[in-house]
C-alpha cells in the first residue's frame, strides 16, 4: 500500500504544487451547468474535474458549499468525489471536522474509511479539542493509506485572535505544530514526507517558515493564494529544496480558478473549459517562478 504522502509528493513533481478548490459559491455557479442547484454544482464541479485532470496535483473540495443544499448537495459532492478519483487526481476533502470519541470515529469513517461514502485521499481536522480528537483520523489513515490535515496557522485574518496568543513562550500554533510531531511520525511515507499535513496560510510567511523548523517532515497545504491576496513567494516560504526544486506541500487556489473571468457569463462548454484551464496554466506559471532550487 502505498502512503498518501508518497502519492501526493509524486503528483507534485509532475505537476507542480497546484491544488484547485472545488468551491461552488452561492450565485456563482454559470446558467451554463444549472446555476445554483443541486444538479448545477454537481454539473460544474464534474466539468472543473475534467478541466483539473492530467493538469494538476490534486483538488480540494469545500464540503460546507455542497453541505448548504442538503442530502442532494452532498450527492453531487459524492459524485464530485468520485469522478476526480476516477480521474487520477488526488482529493483533499475540506470539511474541518473535530470531536470526540465515536463521533469522530463517525467522521472519519465517513470520509477515510475503507469504504467511505464520500471518498478522499487525505481530510482538514481541527486540532482544538485536543490530540485524543485526532486519534480516529490517523487510525483509518494508517490503515488505508489515507493523510490527515491539521489546520495550524490559518489564512483567515482573524485567525490570531487564538493562533497566535502566546503558551508558555511560544505561539499556539507552534505548540500545536510541536504537538503532533508523534502522529506525524505514524504517517512518514518512503519519500521522507508526511501524510499528517498541516494548514500553513499563505498570508503569514514567517510563521509558515517557523513551523517549518518545528515540522520538517510535514506536508503543508496552504490556503490564501489567489483571490485571498497571497503572492506565489509568500505561499511557498515553508517550502524547501527537493529534487525537483522547493517542495513541501500543495498551494490552494479556490475563487481564481474557479470563477476566470467571463467564465460565470460562458455559453458554452469549451469556452468555459479555456478559460478555467488558463486561470490553471497562469497559476502554475506564478508558482513555478518560485520553485527553482535556492
Amino acid at each position: 500500500m502505498t502512503r498518501f504522502a508518497d502519492r501526493l509528493i509524486d503528483a507534485v513533481r509532475r505537476h507542480g504544487p497546484l491544488c484547485v478548490g472545488i468551491d461552488p459559491h452561492a450565485g456563482r455557479i454559470p446558467a451554463l451547468f444549472g446555476g445554483d442547484t443541486p444538479e448545477g454544482i454537481e454539473a460544474w464541479g464534474l466539468a472543473m474535474i475534467r478541466a483539473c485532470a492530467d493538469r494538476v496535483a490534486c483538488i480540494k473540495p469545500q464540503v460546507a458549499l455542497f453541505e448548504r443544499h442538503g442530502p442532494d448537495g452532498m450527492k453531487a459532492l459524492q459524485s464530485v468525489a468520485c469522478a476526480a478519483k476516477d480521474a487520477g487526481l488526488i482529493v483533499l476533502m475540506d470539511a474541518k471536522r473535530g470531536d470526540i470519541g465515536s463521533t469522530a470515529e463517525g467522521y472519519a469513517a465517513a470520509y477515510l474509511g475503507k469504504d467511505a461514502p464520500f471518498p478522499c485521499d487525505a481530510l482538514t481536522v481541527n486540532p482544538y479539542m485536543g490530540l485524543d480528537t485526532l486519534e480516529p483520523y490517523v487510525r483509518e489513515a494508517e490503515a488505508h493509506g489515507k493523510g490527515v490535515i491539521v489546520l495550524v496557522r490559518t489564512s483567515n485574518p482573524g485567525s490570531a485572535d487564538f493562533q497566535s496568543r502566546s503558551l508558555e513562550g511560544a505561539p499556539l500554533y507552534a505548540r500545536v505544530g510541536e504537538a503532533l510531531a508523534p502522529l506525524a511520525a505514524r504517517l512518514i511515507g518512503e519519500s521522507g514526507w508526511s501524510g499528517l499535513m498541516m494548514v500553513t496560510g499563505a498570508t503569514g510567511p514567517a510563521e509558515a517558515r517557523a513551523i517549518r523548523q518545528i515540522a520538517p517532515t510535514s506536508l503543508f497545504l496552504v490556503p490564501g493564494y489567489g483571490a485571498q491576496g497571497a503572492a506565489a513567494e509568500e505561499a511557498m516560504a515553508g517550502f524547501v529544496n527537493g529534487p525537483a526544486g522547493l517542495e513541501g506541500g500543495v498551494v490552494s487556489a479556490s475563487r481564481s480558478v474557479n470563477f476566470p473571468a467571463g467564465s460565470e457569463a460562458a455559453t458554452d462548454v469549451a469556452t468555459w473549459t479555456g478559460l478555467v484551464q488558463a486561470a490553471i496554466a497562469a497559476a502554475q506559471a506564478e508558482l513555478k517562478t518560485v520553485m527553482a532550487p535556492a
